[in-house]
């Protein structure tokens, strides 16, 4: 499965600010080791069910050390049985880009 997933907390830092605690997040998902990648508005991870919705977990609770109110947004592509979607899926559309 592929899961796109966004997490922020209530408050920004001083300045309004949710970097860093988006960072966190982020390191969490590059730390688990399973395929991943981040853009402007969402993190993209994949895996087998337990193990992403686990790192989407962990991500969630390191944002919630820093903040007493957490959103996550997430929306997953439930496709038993493909790997190397994250990539794969991008490729197509580019080959068909290119035709």
């Amino acid at each position: 499965m592929i899961v796109a997933f966004s997490i922020s907390p209530s408050a920004g830092d001083d300045a309004g600010g949710v970097g860093d605690a988006v960072a966190e997040a982020v390191r969490v998902v590059r730390a688990s080791g399973l395929p991943n990648e981040t853009n402007a508005m969402f993190t993209n991870i994949e895996g087998e069910w337990d193990e992403v919705m686990a790192v989407v977990k962990r991500a969630v609770d390191a944002v919630a050390a820093v903040s007493p109110r957490v959103s996550l947004v997430l929306k997953a592509d439930i496709r038993p049985g493909h790997t190397g979607q994250l990539t794969a899926k991008v490729a197509r559309i580019e080959d068909a880009l290119r035709d």
